[in-house]
Parts: C-alpha cells; sequence; structure tokens
C-alpha cells in the first residue's frame, strides 16, 4: 500500500475519520486507507479511491453505494458489491462479504476475486499497471485528448464484451454515474447468457 499511495495525487475530500464497525479485514483497512488520505487518483488518473464526505465533483463512498446513484440499473447484480475506487473505464473494486476484494466488470458485473486484504489489491495494481489499473489507456487517452474531468470517466462505443475494440477511437466520455447507469440494464439482460448467445438489447 505504501507503494501505491506513493503515486497518489490527493486528498479528495476532507481529513476524515471512518469506521466500519470492523477492527480487521479489508473494511478496517479501508478505514485506515482513507484516514491516511481521503481519496486519491493514482496511475495518470487510471485508478480512483472515493473519498467520504464532502468532495470536489469527485464521486464520494457513501453515495457511490447509495442504490439510487446506479446501482439499481443493474437489477440486484451490484447489490453486493461496496465499491471503494474504479479505474478509468469504470470497473469497479469493491469488497464482498467483508473478506474479499474484487474488481467487478461494468458492462457484466461479473467479479474477479483479488485477494483478501487491500494490500493485495494494491500489489495486483503494482504488478501490472498497464492492465490491472489502466494506466496505459488513461495516459493515452489524455496524450490524445486532454484530461477527464475529476468526475468523468470512460464508456466503450460498441461494449467490450459484444466485441468492442479496445481502442480509443471506441471510447466517449461521460460522467461516472451515468457512464455506470448506461451499462446497468445492458448487464441484467445478458446476465447468464452462454458465449455466442444471440441478444437484443432494450435501453428505456
Amino acid at each position: 500500500m505504501a507503494r501505491l499511495l506513493d503515486r497518489a495525487r490527493g486528498p479528495l475530500g476532507p481529513s476524515a475519520m471512518v469506521d466500519f464497525g470492523v477492527t480487521s479485514g479489508p473494511f478496517a483497512e479501508l478505514a485506515e486507507l482513507l484516514h491516511r488520505l481521503n481519496g486519491f487518483f493514482a496511475f495518470n488518473g487510471g485508478v480512483e479511491v472515493y473519498p467520504v464526505g464532502g468532495t470536489c465533483g469527485v464521486p464520494e463512498l457513501v453515495a457511490w453505494n447509495d442504490p439510487a446513484t446506479w446501482k439499481q440499473t443493474y437489477g440486484g447484480l451490484a447489490d453486493a458489491f461496496f465499491c471503494f475506487g474504479q479505474d478509468v473505464l469504470g470497473t469497479q473494486f469493491a469488497i464482498v462479504d467483508g473478506c474479499t476484494v474484487v474488481a467487478v466488470d461494468p458492462e457484466t458485473a461479473e467479479p474477479t476475486p483479488i485477494g483478501d486484504s487491500l494490500d493485495a489489491w494494491a500489489a495486483w495494481l503494482l504488478d501490472d499497471p498497464d492492465v490491472n489499473a489502466t494506466d496505459g489507456l488513461a495516459r493515452a487517452w489524455q496524450d490524445a485528448n486532454g484530461p477527464l474531468a475529476l468526475d468523468q470517466r470512460l464508456v466503450p462505443v460498441q461494449l467490450f464484451v459484444l466485441g468492442g475494440a479496445f481502442a480509443l477511437d471506441n471510447l466517449f466520455v461521460r460522467d461516472a454515474v451515468t457512464a455506470m447507469r448506461i451499462r446497468g440494464p445492458i448487464a441484467e439482460q445478458i446476465a447468464g447468457l452462454p458465449d455466442g448467445a444471440s441478444i437484443v438489447l432494450t435501453v428505456d
């Protein structure tokens, strides 16, 4: 975690004391992290950790996890995840059952286990920053188009799960909440379908 914080730009919120009611595990580690640095960006903005309390236009931890913000658009698929950060494409970094840190695909709501601690998460990011922290993509977008606003993330024009290319010309900018709400109904419609299945998407 110390190596990750060396790369961090923050805080994004005022000094805060956070108590999740536990003394060990990922939630206790998250409380300590937010006490040390209340929200931050790292890896050229490829990774964001949400602050607690008043913010400067970035997603706030409690509000972000309110179902009405974006989770309700996933039809229950995202309810188990307590999200504490995201990458530049909106992949959510989350805690499940108080004991496992996961990366949640915003297009499918499928979790990928990372480890049982925030140290394991930090090590995973640092092990391959271009893939796990979207460092290279964030840098390439910034070089081509300028920096994203603090509340903005990238969304594929054609979703990756539907064959969209992992390329700058297949990406557009939306605020973080809208970026998730766009993909929630699609994740709900494709949940449980086998690979290669034909689908007809409906968008309200």
